[in-house]
């Protein structure tokens, strides 16, 4: 296939372009991926060296909730290809400084003994055997182009009511009706806080849940060899099936004539024609603001995109380190991630100051033990380190003036955790949310989830009313990235639903 004559155009290869541009080939389509990076595919879906020589590191998502579970995922069978994936024996733990801790297991007994207390691992055991029980029929509901009629009916309304029931609170609120505990109480409302849904905020428990429950099924898992293997599995599939990646093309314009999208013009000025539809891993304020004339976007939509409401930033560190993490707690030893965050007041605290602006002392932490699992990150018997925090986008001065001193402030806080951490410590990589930006145009202002995963950007608000089923105010013009249902996390489900919508109109 030339450059010059696909059926689809696919702007971008991360892993939602990717899940899209497989699906489209599979079904027959000549189909062209365009990606801006000239170094490598799966914008923050990938693996670098950060620190030192032989430390593996993942520059964005690390840990795949939805790996064994994502529709998305089971249909491509990235197995079939070389894939693997490994979970360590807890898939989270949530440690405090007074030395309480819960703990996440997909061994539902294992988690009982060490979920707060006796009762508190009870109540979490049937919580988790409920979910097992629906999993299946809940990601249909809730992973599928909105509204999911056939798959609500299939869930039951039963079930369906004692979900909403739990969706329909804050993430603190139903961690207070279900735990007696502190220790319990934290679980709930830090795994809702990776996208910075605070305690408190309306309807967060859904997320909280969502990311809490499927640690118990599917866990943490991590892919052998890095991130980057899930984006090279997906290329390969794509690549079986007549599919092509194009590095180092940045797309300038999308082609729109007679209110259809006709294909794209890159920035070195190639046009290249796509025969059916062109189909965007993309921002959709970048979309619509600035690969397509304005003139093509309804003025209601413009006005919309400008005061699109992003997520918070994201400050990341990676450390190459001599040895283990020497957790207080032992259970954080075999953990995959661990949280940091004392109680569910904390938690809200640490919200409150990063929507303030501010650089919280104490912050909330999600630390990744990679090599925990995977050998292969780290040379001999040493290890890698990830943490990310959310943190204001823009802080004044300047990320510059504050990157090293705040990266001590991290470093502090997981010492008090793990005495003796910051011996360890060979080398760190700091990544602010310019940094996030500067490598990624789709991370505005560090924001790893396109856009603020408030209830109210959410469903048919995702991106915005009443384009919610991934088909633009172009005609054959589809956006296909986490701006869209179901939103945020390695799951691929929106390139997924878009491929369908593809398929649908052109075929």
């Amino acid at each position: 296939m030339s450059d010059r004559d696909p059926d689809v155009v696919v702007i971008g290869s991360g892993p939602n372009g990717l899940v899209a541009a497989c699906m489209l080939a599979r079904r027959g389509l000549r189909v062209l991926v365009l990606e801006a990076n000239s170094r490598r595919p799966g914008g923050a879906l990938g693996s670098e060296e950060l620190t030192l020589p032989g430390f593996v590191h993942d520059v964005g998502a690390g840990f795949f909730p939805f790996a064994k579970s994502s529709p998305a995922f089971i249909d491509l069978n990235l197995e079939s290809v070389g894939l693997s994936w490994d979970n360590a024996r807890f898939e989270s733990c949530h440690p405090a400084l007074d030395g309480s801790y819960a703990a996440i297991s997909r061994d539902l007994e294992l988690s009982a003994k060490h979920f707060g207390t006796p009762r508190d691992g009870e109540r979490w055991r049937k919580l988790c055997e409920f979910h097992a029980s629906i999993e299946e029929r809940l990601f249909g509901l809730l992973l599928r182009p909105f509204p999911a009629l056939r798959p609500l009916f299939q869930l039951g309304l039963l079930d369906a009511a004692r979900v909403l029931g739990m969706f329909a609170v804050s993430s603190g609120a139903l961690a207070r009706r279900l735990f007696e505990s502190p220790a319990a109480q934290r679980v709930l409302p830090s795994v809702a806080l990776h996208v910075l849904i605070g305690p408190e905020d309306w309807f967060s428990a859904g997320l909280a849940y969502m990311l809490g429950l499927t640690a118990s099924t599917g866990g943490y898992a991590v892919p052998i060899g890095g991130a980057q293997r899930i984006t090279d599995s997906m290329l390969t599939l794509l690549e079986r099936h007549g599919g092509r990646l194009r590095l180092g093309a940045r797309v300038a314009r999308v082609v729109v004539k007679n209110r259809r999208a006709q294909g794209v013009i890159l920035e070195d000025g190639t046009e290249i024609a796509a025969g059916r539809a062109v189909v965007a891993d993309t921002g959709a304020p970048a979309l619509l603001l600035d690969l397509v004339d304005r003139a093509h976007v309804p003025p209601s939509i413009l006005r919309r995109l400008k005061r699109f409401d992003y997520g918070p930033g994201t400050f990341k560190v990676d450390w190459a380190l001599a040895g283990p993490v020497p957790w207080s707690c032992d259970v954080a030893r075999d953990s995959a991630v661990v949280h940091t965050g004392e109680d569910v007041s904390d938690l809200a605290r640490f919200t409150r100051e990063v929507r303030q602006g501010l650089l919280p002392e104490q912050p909330y932490l999600v630390i990744g033990q990679h090599s925990v699992i995977d050998s292969s990150r780290a040379p001999g018997n040493r290890q890698t380190l990830y943490c990310y925090s959310r943190v204001p986008s823009r802080v004044t001065p300047s990320w510059d003036a504050h990157r090293e001193r705040y990266a001590d402030t991290i470093e502090a806080r997981i010492e008090a955790l793990a005495p003796g951490f910051q011996k360890l410590v060979l080398a760190r990589r700091v990544t602010t949310p310019p940094d996030l930006e500067a490598t990624n145009e789709n991370l505005v202002g560090g924001d790893l989830g396109g856009g603020s995963n408030a209830w109210n950007h959410q469903l048919l608000f995702r991106p915005f009313f009443p384009y919610f089923r991934h088909r633009m105010p172009i005609e054959r013009l589809y956006l296909a990235s986490s701006y869209t249902h179901p939103g945020a996390g390695v799951h691929g489900m929106c390139g997924y639903n878009a491929a369908a919508m593809v398929l649908r109109d052109v075929t």
